[in-house]
């Protein structure tokens, strides 16, 4: 089988159609009769006795521009921009857990134990387990953690548990060959696995000669695991962290989106030489905003190819607490609800137990918005109007918009209501405003304060949030609102109370729901002289944005 296979990469090498040999899913493998039969899909080789980095069909170059010659340009990133939509996926076994498409979201989690105290790893794992989690990762930086291992795995089958185990190598990869008898998974970094090495005299790559030169250690390190991993059935993933890119992907690519994008195709070339396919992808990083980018320039690179692996999804290092669930929801739920993911982590700094609820609810919701399975949510998507994408998701751009700015004759200046680096805004109850309260929630909105009147600084929120006011006879509360608009604080107040209760330069809360009703024309009694700016809520499928708009005093146009 295996000559064959080689025979047939020899034969796309020596066709017209060199193209086909760098795409497809599998090579040579009795399933390769259910891929669509263009003339770009032939077979990679399947040989690996006496592989090197000088045979291996690799993925053309996207920075010479070889890639969009022979491939085209790429195009979509998703399966539906108008529906949620699951992207298709082949099926990866992890023990008995299987990711892709046809199977529900795993959730996952990653155990803080000392992997080497075995026992307490054990108890740790089985109160994951019991929680709900589908598997477990756990660190293994040496030997030691390697028989820790076999010994954790033992420990739960005796228990009666078969939870898969996942083993977090780095810089490790005759440790990863070890800890592969023990565990369903192994998941490496691109970055540190193998071309990781940190030299002194720190080298520049900066030709695609002097970049392809270091593939021949990353064959020699990591094609012995893809080895075992493959007789073994064992499960891998290539799990490229923005923050440990190898310094020669640094040098030639920087610290980008693409870089990660490109390390992780790099790698996926060495598993595919081997016809080794059961492996996901994951493109994590501290930054909401590159974690999106990077998984949808994946996802678009892998339609291109014609692959189908899934992903795993993850903000790395998303912190504690509301803050770490908030960034984890921005960053997975974009991409849930792009119809991507296929297992899902929330990485919490808080024992794993607790990731469970924000995980699973993410799953929860993105399984249930999808069109396919969910008439309602498929009747929402389909009313939505049609729009063309103009996002280049190849280029990381910091949006840019028009923030409000203080007009003629306006006693506040509502260009401190938002704030260019990120808005911080706050919800006010009308007791905290009363006089004996006031001063401890100026501190709490991180004013300074001088002989008690507050002061903005870099830490205070930038808007208050009132749902409902303190009344118009109620002269400290309506003071310290005063004294908060003054220093250029924003106060936020539904429309409707807003009418019922009027406090001048307040900004009007209007629904999106009411704009569209009102076909973006907004007229509302007492608000016109007394508020003369709006905020338009709007709703996504994972949190809730406030948009604010420039407007005149009066009817107004949400646009």
């Amino acid at each position: 089988m295996a000559v064959l296979c080689a025979v047939a990469a020899v034969i796309a090498l020596a066709s017209s159609d060199v193209v086909g040999a760098f795409t497809s899913s599998s090579s040579c493998s009795s399933s390769s009769s259910s891929l669509p039969t263009s003339s770009r899909q032939l077979r990679m080789s399947s040989t690996i006795e006496g592989t090197t980095a000088s045979n291996i069909l690799w993925t053309p170059s996207w920075k010479t521009g070889e890639r969009d010659d022979k491939l085209g340009p790429l195009g979509k990133y998703c399966e539906d921009l108008y529906s949620v939509s699951r992207r298709k996926t082949r099926t990866v076994t992890c023990g008995p857990v299987k990711f892709g498409s046809d199977h529900p979201i795993v959730r996952q989690t990653m155990a803080t134990t000392d992997t080497a105290n075995v026992d307490a790893s054990i108890e740790q794992i089985i109160r994951c387990a019991d929680k709900g989690f589908d598997l477990v990762r756990i660190t293994v930086q040496g030997k030691r953690e390697a028989n820790a291992a076999a010994k954790i795995r033992e420990g739960l089958f005796k228990k009666g548990y078969t939870i898969p185990l996942c083993a977090d190598m780095h810089f490790q990869p005759i440790v990863a060959q070890l800890v592969a008898d023990a565990v369903e998974k192994i998941r490496i970094n691109p970055g540190n696995f193998a071309d990781g090495r940190k030299d002194f005299d720190e080298k520049v790559y900066e030709s695609e000669d002097e970049y392809i030169k270091g593939r021949e250690y990353l064959v020699e390190a990591m094609l012995p695991l893809v080895q075992k991993c493959k007789d073994l059935n064992r499960c891998m993933r290539i799990g490229t962290n923005h923050g440990s890119l190898s310094s020669r992907v640094l040098s030639y690519y920087g610290d980008t989106p693409r870089g990660m994008v490109e390390s992780a195709i790099e790698f996926a070339d060495i598993c595919r030489a081997a016809d080794y396919h059961n492996f996901v992808f994951s493109m994590k990083a501290s930054n909401p905003l590159v974690m999106v980018q990077s998984y949808r320039l994946l996802a678009s690179e892998m339609y291109r190819l014609n692959w189908d692996y899934p992903l795993h999804l993850g903000v790395t290092e998303a912190g504690e607490g509301e803050d770490g669930r908030m960034k984890s929801a921005v960053g997975i739920g974009t991409i849930l609800a792009d119809g991507l993911g296929d297992t899902v982590r929330v990485s919490l700094t808080e024992d794993p137990e607790f990731e469970y609820e924000p995980c699973n609810r993410l799953s929860e919701m993105a399984e249930g918005r999808l069109a396919a399975t969910n008439p309602d949510a498929s009747a929402r998507q389909k009313a939505v109007k049609k729009y063309v994408d103009t996002r280049d998701i190849t280029a990381y751009n910091r949006r840019v918009g028009v923030l409000p700015s203080k007009k003629e004759g306006e006693k506040v200046d509502v260009s401190l209501f938002l704030n260019p680096n990120g808005s911080m805004m706050s919800t006010v109850l009308p007791w905290q405003l009363a006089k004996d309260s006031a001063p401890y929630l100026y501190k709490e909105l991180g004013f300074k304060t001088a002989v008690g009147m507050p002061f903005k600084d870099i830490a205070t929120s930038d808007s208050i949030f009132m749902r409902t006011l303190p009344g118009t006879d109620d002269v400290d509360a309506r003071t310290a609102l005063r004294r908060m608009m003054e220093v250029g604080t924003g106060v936020i107040v539904p429309a409707e109370e807003l009418e019922r209760n009027p406090l001048e330069n307040a900004v009007a809360l209007v629904s999106l729901k009411d704009a569209v009703a009102s076909n973006g024309k907004v007229s509302l009694k007492n608000v016109e002289k007394k508020s003369f700016r709006f905020a338009m809520q709007a709703y996504n499928l994972f949190s809730t944005l406030l948009i604010f708009r420039r407007f005149r005093p009066g009817p107004s146009d949400l646009l």
